[in-house]
């Protein structure tokens, strides 16, 4: 009886640490459902009549683009960054943990170093280099640096893992003539797929939520993304659309619930586990 009555007092606790942190979210989609005016003068949580204005205005273009597109354009760009993420991230750390080559002590520490390092400082000659590809205002320069394995932290959770398998398992499978990139494929990312789910969660939601990168690369109104596109019911000289975009806001959340649902399991796996289990 004592245990249960621990348990509960405890998850008590934890539901009213979390009423604060929701509250912010349950206000959101609340307040999508008031009109214009409601959510201005109103503080009030629950509206005084739930009307479906807000969304059924969504339907309508915005800035000549249907507002699917913006969400079809978000899609790409994360989907795209947590793919290549991934992949580059992967492989390096699969240099640092398991291949010997000189200087890896020196360009690992280098790497995390990296970290430490501002994004402004990069932005300018970044910009510059893309301008001069023809890259800019397209999702290349949103997608391309991930191919370079430039996210230190997620190089170093790999690193981690990576670490923690025992090294017999690569020479068992180098005796039956497996090289390098098969040992990689075969036997190091099976172990190692808790780190990459909590990569691909992590990159997804941080680009899915990143304003001040597509900012500076995207201008078209069709190649805009959701942070982006909330911008355009911001009007400074006429009148400011709070619904609909409550309404859009609202819905750009629901993709990014659904993702971490999905991959929940590994990803608290990928926190309380480091490679093999015993």
């Amino acid at each position: 009886m004592t245990g249960r009555l621990r348990v509960t007092g405890w998850h008590a606790a934890v539901i009213l640490l979390l009423i604060p942190l929701l509250y912010p979210i349950v206000w959101l989609f609340l307040a999508s459902f008031k009109s214009g005016a409601e959510i201005v003068q109103s503080l009030a949580l629950l509206p005084r009549e739930y009307i479906l204005d807000n969304y059924l205005a969504l339907g309508d273009d915005l800035a000549g683009v249907p507002a699917w597109t913006f969400f079809v354009n978000s899609t790409i760009v994360a989907g795209g960054c947590a793919l290549a993420n991934i992949a580059s991230c992967s492989l390096a750390a699969y240099a640092f943990a398991r291949l010997r080559f000189r200087m890896r002590g020196v360009l690992f520490a280098f790497t995390l170093a990296t970290i430490m390092l501002p994004v402004h400082i990069i932005t300018i000659p970044q910009y510059s280099l893309f301008q001069k590809l023809g890259m800019v205002d397209t999702f290349w320069p949103l997608i391309l640096p991930k191919l370079l394995a430039t996210d230190a932290f997620f190089i170093f959770l790999m690193v981690q893992f990576m670490r923690t398998i025992p090294r017999e398992l690569d020479e068992a499978a180098r005796l039956d003539g497996c090289g390098s990139i098969r040992i990689f494929g075969s036997v190091v990312l099976p172990l190692v797929r808790p780190a990459l789910v909590t990569t691909a969660i992590f990159t997804f939601i941080w680009t899915w939520n990143d304003f001040f990168t597509q900012l500076i690369y995207l201008s078209s109104p069709e190649r805009l993304t959701l942070p982006l596109a909330l911008r355009l019911f911001i009007d400074t000289t006429d009148h400011n659309a709070f619904g609909p975009m409550l309404a859009l806001s609202a819905l750009a959340i629901v993709p990014i619930l659904l993702f971490f649902a999905a991959f929940q399991r590994l990803l608290v796996e990928g926190f309380a586990t480091s490679g093999l289990k015993g």
